[in-house]
């Protein structure tokens, strides 16, 4: 059942970040194989600068094995692993980089520090995760949030998250995106909260001046196939053809990322957005391909 599908980085999202070359960005714990070979793909691209901080030895001996030229690029040394993230979070700070891009740190570690007020990296926004996901290297996305950071999100903070998906949305030309608020249901149950969340997203986004077409509670069928919400007698602008799954909680997000990583073989994009600087929290065990879409949708969701 799992697929063996080669994951191909698709080329509307590095179309878009190609728009924004050379931004500069901090690599976070750079010294291993797979941080190091999605740096080496994003400054092929052109993306980005990197400053590459981790321990300066461990860096520059994978660099050497991977035979990549990083005499262009500063190196900050500091080879305690946790310390890096308070290195990468100062220099967003400080306006110095404008991406922080995660290595080989723990999620937690590296976002914890981003939090702290100190840095002045956080607005009156609240972050939240958006996940990119594709199929193959001309595909149009379905954007998946928040399947990483929000846990347990309430009705206040979906309305953040929904606010920074649309802006995302904008960002890659989806000029009015469709976005389904997820249940597991289409109708409004008391017994499922997700469900009366999604009623009152709905009221409130109908009080915003939203560039976007919202609606909700609808199951994943009714929100992505066209057939299945004919059947049921759904009829709005998106049901069966949402671009946008918003999920009720990280669960749910992470398990459909998943679930088209492993047995679809999907290009899992993923990016946090809402603050000063973009921050790419991808997993230890992500392949560079899509990493490097990662850092494609940091570009891309840059002011």
């Amino acid at each position: 059942m799992l697929s063996d599908k080669s994951t191909v980085c698709p080329l509307n999202l590095l179309d878009i970040a190609h728009q924004k070359r050379g931004i500069k960005a901090a690599i976070v714990n750079a010294g291993k194989e797979l941080p190091m070979l999605s740096v080496m793909d994003a400054v092929k691209e052109k993306l980005i600068v990197p400053v590459l901080i981790g321990d300066q030895g461990e860096i520059k001996k994978i660099a050497e094995e991977l035979k990549f030229d990083i005499s262009d690029y500063e190196i900050v040394h500091e080879p305690i692993e946790n310390n890096t993230a308070k290195v990468a979070a100062k220099l967003a700070g400080d306006g110095d980089v404008k991406i922080i891009v995660k290595g080989h740190i723990h999620t937690d570690v590296l976002m914890k520090e981003v939090l702290l007020r100190k840095y002045n990296l956080i607005g009156k926004t609240r972050l939240s995760h958006i996940w990119h996901m594709t199929l193959d290297k001309e595909d149009g996305p379905l954007i998946i949030t928040d399947g990483a950071l929000n846990v347990n999100p309430n009705v206040k903070t979906k309305m953040h998250i929904l606010k920074n998906v649309i802006d995302f949305c904008h960002r890659i030309k989806i000029a009015r995106p469709k976005v389904s608020i997820l249940s597991a249901t289409e109708e409004v149950l008391d017994s499922m909260q997700s469900s009366v969340d999604a009623k009152e997203i709905c009221r409130l986004a109908s009080k915003e001046n939203f560039n976007a077409d919202i609606f909700g509670p609808l199951a994943f069928d009714n929100s992505v196939s066209k057939k299945s919400a004919t059947i049921k007698g759904i009829k709005n602008e998106v049901a069966g053809d949402a671009d946008v799954l918003l999920v009720p909680n990280v669960e749910a997000g992470n398990a459909l990322v998943k679930m088209m990583i492993y047995f679809m073989g999907a290009c899992a994009a993923g990016v946090v957005v809402g603050g000063k600087v973009p921050v790419v929290i991808t997993s230890r065990s992500d392949d560079a391909t899509a990493r490097l879409a990662s850092i494609a949708a940091a570009v891309v969701a840059l002011d």
